[in-house]
């Protein structure tokens, strides 16, 4: 079919805030052209007006599963190995000079690879009792995958690849049972996780945390967007805490900047000087 055209993605932005109260206008238009293409290809639609149409009608199932697929990430455990073993060898250390329990969030969480890779983390550092984590995606069906912690076992050979060059202390099948030809992981990592439905668009700031991952979310967003959900993460963290991005992203740009310093250009992470 031929490419969509901005104006065509305008108006299907519209009738999504109209209909479902969700703002994709500040969504950056190449990824999001991306997606809805992709999409009218996997529901073998003829034409952009089928979508239009489907949307309209107010679906709230269907909307759902729309949103699944145009939010969709692709993710792994312990991805980026360098960034987690300076988690554990430079950040950490610093968090937990503080004696009270440590907050994290991750936010845009997708289907949970990246919950279990800190939550195991944390269990080789004797550390995983005294964290509080809030994983929080838009997604509700992606959330229930990421509480569900099964994954195709397939998957495991490239998670385990990384959780060797992470230098981690056992072996991943230490952390998951097979059942037919999933890894379900073990539940207890995950018990001191509160699973959320957030939108960061348009969700409010609720807790001060240690620290924030947001890492391959804002990619998706237009400057304008990404400056305002920095804005948020800026008053969403304590004093000298630490806020992740993904590889591609920066805060060097943006509005706070000055209000961080940055502790690893190499793997992103940053940390709040400036209230």
């Amino acid at each position: 079919m031929q490419e969509i055209e901005l104006s065509q993605l305008q108006e299907i932005a519209q009738v999504i805030k109209d209909k479902y109260d969700f703002d994709f206008s500040n969504y950056a238009m190449s990824s999001f052209r991306r997606r809805i293409q992709r999409l009218i290809e996997v529901y073998k639609y003829s034409s952009l007006d089928i979508l239009k149409e489907q949307l309209e009608t107010g679906n709230d199932k269907f909307f759902q599963d729309f949103l699944s697929e145009i939010t969709v990430n692709v993710t792994e455990m312990f991805r980026d190995p360098s960034f987690w073993k300076e988690l554990k060898e430079s950040i950490f250390p610093n968090i937990f000079m503080h004696e009270r329990p440590i907050d994290i969030w991750h936010a845009g969480c997708s289907s949970g690879e990246e919950v279990y890779s800190m939550t195991i983390l944390l269990e080789e550092m004797g550390k995983l009792d005294q964290v509080n984590i809030v994983a929080s995606d838009v997604d509700m069906a992606i959330i229930q995958k990421a509480k569900d912690g099964m994954y195709p076992i397939k998957n495991m050979e490239l998670n385990q690849k990384n959780y060797e060059l992470f230098e981690g202390d056992f072996s991943l099948d230490k952390y998951y049972q097979v059942e037919g030809n999933k890894a379900v992981m073990n539940s207890d990592l995950v018990k001191n996780v509160n699973w959320q439905v957030h939108d960061l668009v348009k969700g409010e700031v609720f807790q001060t945390f240690d620290l924030i991952l947001c890492r391959n979310v804002m990619i998706y967003f237009n400057q304008n967007l990404q400056n305002e959900v920095l804005k948020k993460f800026h008053e969403s963290l304590h004093k000298f805490s630490y806020l992740v991005v993904g590889s591609k992203e920066s805060l060097i740009w943006c509005e706070i900047s000055n209000k961080f310093i940055t502790v690893s250009n190499e793997e992103k992470i940053y940390k709040k000087i400036r209230d």
